[in-house]
Formats: structure tokens, sequence, C-alpha cells
């Protein structure tokens, strides 16, 4: 696997942009930024959980500090191909992210059986504490999206990505199983994420002013979550009421012509 950035310490910004504001702001800031070495790419992943997901249910109480596991890729991966299991925090509003590339089978058997993979360093080390500390983790919800990422022309630390098509399942949770689900975001928004070590630019906060692009609280993964739960409940409620009512012993609700039926009755 070719050299890659293994530690990160930044600040995250997320922005829900509408068709309008995307194709404005990307007007604004293409003098200001070059495409990234990784400009367009697809993005898969399977979050890890409890499985009474105690990692997002926390997570979505809006702790002071919180974390979570994942295993991604670029594209559907083949046996061949390189993977990134990553271990994610966040403390104060700090994000600071490990991951260790390796082989897709090693990943898989990694994360399944605990199998240490061949390149033993001290994020994978972290990665063994962390899997320890929740026990019976298990792959909880596949994520995809497109992104095109681009960085500052004077601070290439300052990152800026736009991802659109974001489908999840909670289904046939594993990557080779290719990229379909259920959309997050409607055809024409977008989630902005800038990615900053510090303060943002002046420049680009004033872009944002002007296009009236405001800050929100965002999780992928989070809110997914909050959907297939109410799927869940919507689809028990369905399956109560139908139960209810299929069953001889139940007393159906009156109609109107019922009503009819006896007043007419009195009347004779």
């Amino acid at each position: 696997m070719a050299a890659y950035q293994t530690v990160f310490r930044r600040i995250e910004k997320k922005y829900l942009l509408n068709r309008q504001q995307y194709e404005s702001l990307r007007h604004q800031i293409d003098s200001m930024t070059v495409p990234d070495k990784f400009e367009k790419s697809t993005i898969c992943n399977i979050y890890f959980d409890t499985p009474n997901y105690q990692l997002i249910r926390h997570s979505l109480e809006k702790p002071v500090f919180k974390e979570k596991l994942r295993l991604r890729s670029y594209g559907v991966p083949s046996d061949n191909s390189n993977v990134f299991v990553e271990l994610k925090r966040k403390c104060k509003g700090v994000v600071y992210k490990r991951r260790a590339g390796m082989t897709y089978p090693e990943a898989t058997h990694y994360l399944k059986d605990g199998t240490v993979p061949k390149a033993n360093t001290q994020i994978i080390n972290e990665i063994n504490w962390f899997t320890h500390f929740y026990q019976g983790l298990i792959p909880a919800m596949f994520i995809s999206y497109e992104r095109i990422a681009r960085v500052g022309k004077e601070n290439p630390n300052l990152r800026i990505t736009f991802d659109s098509n974001i489908l999840w399942r909670k289904e046939k949770l594993s990557l080779e199983q290719g990229i379909w689900g259920t959309p997050l975001l409607q055809p024409d928004e977008y989630l902005l994420e800038i990615k900053i070590p510090g303060a943002m630019p002046l420049w680009l906060s004033k872009v944002l002013n002007e296009l009236n692009i405001f800050p929100t609280s965002y999780s992928k993964y989070g809110n997914a979550y909050k959907l297939s739960m109410d799927a869940e409940h919507n689809k028990r409620r369905s399956k109560k009421c139908l139960t209810k009512f299929s069953n001889p012993s139940y007393p159906l609700p009156l109609r109107r012509e019922h009503f009819l039926s006896v007043r007419s009755f009195h009347c004779f």
C-alpha cells in the first residue's frame, strides 16, 4: 500500500446545501482552492456498533466526548483492494482520527475474529483497546456517498468536501455487496464539510455568509440510524394494527351506516 496519512487532528464543520448554494459555492471557491489528490471518489463505509447501538445512541446525546469505528473503502473492494479501519473520536469540538490500512480480507478477519494484521502498529493497539472495551461489536450500518474534494491553494491543510447521493442500509452489511440503499438526502441536497486544523480563513467565512450557508450538526450514521428506527417503529405499528383488525374477536369500529340503521330502527 502506498504511503498514506494515518493520524488526523482537525476541526470539522458541516453544512447542508441546496443546489443553488452548491453551485454558487463551487464557483466562489474555485480561485482559492485546487482539486484534492483524490478529487472525485465513491466512499463506502461499514459502521460498527454494539447490538443495542450504544455508540450511536450516545453520540446523538451530544456528549463532550464520543467515538466510533468504521471500515472504509474507496469504491467496492475486491480481495486485492486496500481498505482502512478507522477509529474516530471527537472531544470538545476537535476531531481525532486514526486509521490503519490493510487488504480487504485482512480487515474483515481482523474485525470479525480479532486476527491481527501483519502491520501491527500503535494504531492497531488503539483499535484493539476499543474493540475490547465495547464488547460484541458487529456491523451496524452501510453508508456510501459520492465525494468531491478540494484543498486550499495557499493552505493545503484546508480541506473542503461536497458529498451527494448518500445511501444507507442495515442489511447485507459487507462492502463487497455493492453500492445500494435508501437515500439520506433529497436529490438536490449536498453535505458540505470544511476540515481545518484551526481557525477558518476569512475569505471562506465571507463567502459562506454571502450565500447564507450556516453550520449545522449532521451525522450520516446518526441520521441514518434515526430513519431506520422510525421505519421499524412504523412497521411494528402497521403490523399491530393489521393483527388487531384481522382478529375476528376484535370489535370493528362503527361506520356511519350503522348509526343510520339504528336511527331507522327507532323511528319504527
